[in-house]
Parts: C-alpha cells; sequence; structure tokens
C-alpha cells in the first residue's frame, strides 16, 4: 500500500489534468476518471463514471461497510489542476519526477496525493476482504478548481443518487502537521472555509480619441478603483474556529493571545501564516483587467475581476464594505457566489482522525482551522453533509507548504504521502 500509493500519484500526476475555467481548453479530466474507474473495477468495485461535458467526467463508487444501518461517509478528492508553464518549474509539472525525496508534479499536493491514497487503501481493502465500519462513497471529481459547475455541483443537482446516505464527509485542505518541537506537531484539520464571491466591476465612461484631453474615461475610473480594493484591508473579524485554532496556537507556542490582535501571533507561524493570516478577515484581491480595442481610442467600459473570499456569518457586511471602498459609480455583476462553510470541531469522526494520527505520530495534536479558500465541500453541504477537511500529511518542519498550492514546483514529500496513506487505512477502518 505505502508503496503503491507513489505509483497511483506518480501516474494521475501525469495526466494533464489541467483546468483553465474554459470547456474549450481544459483537458484530461475523462482520462483520469477512466484510469480512477479502471483501478476500481480491478478490485471488484462498480464505479460509476458520470461526464458533464465533453472530456469533463467525475467518478463515484460505494464500499459496504460491515453495518448498513450507518450513515456513509463521503470521501472526495478532485482530479483538475491549474495551469502550469514547464518553463517556469524545476522539472516537468507533468512529468511525476521523484527527487530529493519528494514526488513533484502539478497536483502533488492540490490534490492527487489524496486521490492515490484513498485508491491505494481500498485497493489494499479488496485485496485482502477489509470493510470498513461504515458505507464509504469515494468522489473523484471535476471542475474543483473553477467553481465545481462540472463536478461535484453536477453530481449534487443531477445524480443524488450517487451520494445517499451520506451525512459526514473528508477531503482537502486538512490533516497536515506545523512542527512545534520535536514532540509537538500541531495536525490542522479543516472545519471551516471562507466564502467565495468572484465577480466583475465595470466602468463605463464616454468614449473618445486618445489624443484628447478627457475627463470620463472608464479605464482611469476602473483603475482607481481597483487600487483602492487590491490596498484596502478589511477589518478583523475572529470566527470560533478561528478562536479556538489560535487559542491552542497560543498554548502550544507558549505566546500571549490578544484576540482584537490576532496577526501577533500569526506572524509566529512561518511557512503557513499566509493560510491562517487570510482567515481573519473578508479579503477581495483583483485578478484580471480587461479595457479596449484599439490604442488611440478611449474605451467605453472598463471590466475588473475580483476574487472574493468572505468569513462564515459576514457575507452581507462584506458586501457593503465592498461598495464603501469601490465607489457608487461602478456596476458589480457577480459571475460566481458559494456560501462560507463552519461545523464545530467534535464528534466520533473527529476523534477517530485524532486517534489515527496519533497512531502514527505520537507528537500529533489536533486543531480545527479554517481553510482561506474553497472546496468541493460546498457543493456536497446542499445535501446536508458534514464536512471535514483531512488529507493526512506529515511535512518536513521547514517545507513551505503553503507556497505549493498553485505554486511553481509543487511537490509532496514521500515520506508524508506514505505516512498519509497508512493513517487514512486507521481512520477508514473504523470511522
Amino acid at each position: 500500500m505505502t508503496d503503491e500509493v507513489v505509483d497511483l500519484c506518480r501516474d494521475l500526476i501525469r495526466i494533464d489534468t489541467t483546468n483553465t475555467g474554459d470547456n474549450a481548453t481544459s483537458a484530461g479530466e475523462r482520462a483520469a476518471a477512466e484510469y480512477v474507474a479502471e483501478k476500481l473495477a480491478e478490485v471488484g468495485l462498480d464505479p460509476q463514471l458520470r461526464e458533464s461535458a465533453p472530456g469533463r467526467a467525475s467518478v463515484v463508487a460505494r464500499v459496504p461497510g460491515t453495518d448498513p444501518s450507518r450513515n456513509a461517509l463521503l470521501v472526495h478528492g478532485h482530479l483538475d489542476v491549474v495551469p502550469a508553464v514547464p518553463d517556469e518549474w524545476t522539472v516537468h509539472p507533468f512529468s511525476g519526477e521523484l527527487r530529493d525525496g519528494y514526488l513533484w508534479g502539478r497536483g502533488a499536493v492540490d490534490m492527487k496525493d489524496f486521490d492515490a491514497m484513498v485508491l491505494a487503501v481500498v485497493r489494499q481493502w479488496q485485496r485482502t476482504g477489509v470493510r470498513p465500519a461504515r458505507d464509504l462513497v469515494l468522489a473523484f471529481t471535476a471542475d474543483e478548481e473553477a467553481g465545481s459547475e462540472y463536478g461535484a455541483r453536477f453530481l449534487v443537482e443531477r445524480h443524488p443518487e450517487l451520494l445517499d446516505g451520506c451525512t459526514e464527509a473528508i477531503g482537502e485542505v486538512g490533516g497536515y502537521s506545523f512542527t512545534v518541537s520535536d514532540d509537538l506537531r500541531l495536525y490542522l484539520i479543516q472545519t471551516a472555509e471562507k466564502g467565495m464571491s468572484w465577480l466583475r466591476l465595470h466602468a463605463r465612461g464616454r468614449p473618445g480619441h486618445g489624443s484628447m484631453l478627457h475627463d470620463d474615461n472608464a479605464v482611469t475610473a476602473l483603475c482607481e478603483a481597483v487600487a483602492r480594493l487590491g490596498r484596502h484591508r478589511f477589518p478583523v473579524e475572529v470566527t470560533p474556529t478561528v478562536r479556538a485554532f489560535l487559542e491552542q496556537l497560543s498554548e502550544a507556542l507558549g505566546i500571549p493571545l490578544d484576540p482584537d490582535d490576532p496577526e501577533l501571533a500569526i506572524a509566529k507561524l512561518g511557512p503557513i501564516a499566509n493560510f491562517i493570516g487570510a482567515t481573519i478577515r473578508n479579503t477581495a484581491n483583483p485578478t484580471r483587467l480587461a479595457a479596449g480595442y484599439k490604442d488611440n481610442v478611449i474605451p467605453s467600459q472598463a471590466t475588473a475581476t475580483i476574487d472574493c473570499r468572505t468569513l462564515p456569518g459576514h457575507e452581507d457586511a462584506f458586501e457593503q464594505q465592498l461598495r464603501e471602498v469601490i465607489g457608487q459609480d461602478l456596476e458589480i455583476e457577480y459571475i460566481q457566489r458559494q456560501p462560507a462553510l463552519e461545523t464545530a470541531f467534535d464528534g466520533p469522526l473527529v476523534d477517530a482522525m485524532s486517534a489515527a494520527l496519533r497512531a502514527e505520530d505520537p507528537a500529533a495534536r489536533t486543531v480545527p482551522y479554517m481553510m482561506s479558500g474553497g472546496t468541493d465541500a460546498k457543493a456536497f453541504s446542499r445535501l446536508g453533509i458534514r464536512h471535514f477537511g483531512f488529507t493526512p500529511l506529515r511535512l518536513p518542519p521547514d517545507l513551505n507548504f503553503a507556497a505549493l498550492f498553485h505554486g511553481i514546483d509543487e511537490r509532496v514529500p514521500v515520506e508524508g504521502l506514505q505516512f498519509g496513506v497508512r493513517v487514512l487505512d486507521r481512520l477508514l477502518r473504523t470511522c
């Protein structure tokens, strides 16, 4: 199992599943789905492949448990990845190269590592006759990186019967370690994730000749608003999940915590500070600009795309704050809106995750945290499924894990991958 997980992850990385957000240029999801389905069918499971659009496919399979009276656990991972520019990488992003104790490639941590862990565990079980305590529903989805429309949302809206009986779920991003000392590692379990609002700002003005004086320029108005927004820092808001995390962090690091100034404690986190720092406030980051059709023509309109992430319970306040920053003259068009999620850090599944980690790492202590991005959990939550981010990895203390997500030279430590499959095996047998 620990050898096979590396091979499975390597094979998946080598299937280019780049999701550009455009069906015409996205690639490889069906090929990856067919690979997963073949690996599941090979050991006697009955995978169901569902295509939402040409080339956009997801796979769902059910592993029967020993107690059919219990509710099922959804175990989900996405197959798509964000684009990668080969010239920027040390190795080719789809080579799946093993080097310096790491498996390199786009998707190594986001999130073909977890897909491979799940496959390795259930394949070993099927070969040896192991059955989990309750039904497991395995979902390998398309399109998570562009909002889940052609993956998890498609399954929820068109094929909810495949998810029948699921009340809890595990997926990305959590279960990874933060080393405090040789005898203490915090493992961050995701119990909350920020909401997602992708929007466009539209500025309109009077068109004209580029050589003339012009006081109603749409490009100027847009750029001024975008600059204000890009530099703006929304107020600090400490949600229950973040407060619980900071309290445990304060205890573990032996530092005082000021709830009104949590950035001091977060600064002590080193490589994962960016992950956590974005969870104490709403954020809005400009990502794209578009205007004009000729160099000497002042256009009548200009557009900016903004990636907004909102804290649980603060969506309405954010909209008001956003309007105050950009001004009243710009039009706001929402491209996609998905809610924030938050659940309590308690229950038998949480206890089982903690026990599985401690069995493999006696220095493990689990803590809840909020993820600054979003996952397929937003779609699955529409069926009333309670979600936890749990992709177990024991990481080297000096690894900048946060930078690997959507970053250059994405890679996963081989030992961490093998650690993760052992933890997942322990968890899924008994939870």
